[in-house]
C-alpha cells in the first residue's frame, strides 16, 4: 500500500516562511512527477508547484501566484518532496496537499496518490 504524508504546516505571520515536507512510503517501484496543490475555503483545489525528475534532471512548474516566492524540490533517495514557502501572504492560506504519480511494485501501471493535507495559515 502506498501512502503520502505531509508535514510542516502551521500558523505564520505575513512575510514569514514555512517548509512543507511530503514522504511517500509503501511498496513503491518508481515515482514519476510529484507536486503540491492547495485548497482555500470556498475555492477549488489548485496547482501550486510540480516537479519531474528524468535522468537526474529536474523540471519544475509553478503557479503564477507563487513564482519567485515558493520553491519545490525532491529527494529521490528518500521518496520525499518539499515546498519552501517564503514571503507568505494571507492569500496563501489554504490546506496544502501533496500528490505523486507512483508506480507500485509488482504493478505495470502508475497511479496518482494524494496526501491528507496540511493546514497553512498566514495571519498577523
Amino acid at each position: 500500500q502506498v501512502q503520502l504524508v505531509e508535514s510542516g504546516g502551521g500558523l505564520v505571520q505575513p512575510g514569514g516562511s514555512l517548509r512543507l515536507s511530503c514522504a511517500a512510503s509503501g511498496s513503491i517501484f518508481n515515482i514519476n512527477d510529484m507536486g503540491w496543490y492547495r485548497q482555500a475555503p470556498g475555492k477549488e483545489r489548485e496547482l501550486v508547484a510540480r516537479i519531474t525528475s528524468v535522468a537526474s534532471v529536474a523540471t519544475t512548474r509553478y503557479a503564477d501566484s507563487v513564482k519567485g516566492r515558493f520553491t519545490i524540490s525532491r529527494d529521490n533517495a528518500k521518496n520525499m518532496v518539499y515546498l519552501q514557502m517564503n514571503s507568505l501572504k494571507p492569500e496563501d492560506t489554504a490546506v496544502y496537499y501533496c500528490n505523486a504519480n507512483i508506480r507500485p511494485r509488482y504493478n505495470d501501471a502508475s497511479y496518482l496518490y494524494w496526501g491528507q493535507g496540511t493546514q497553512v495559515t498566514v495571519s498577523s
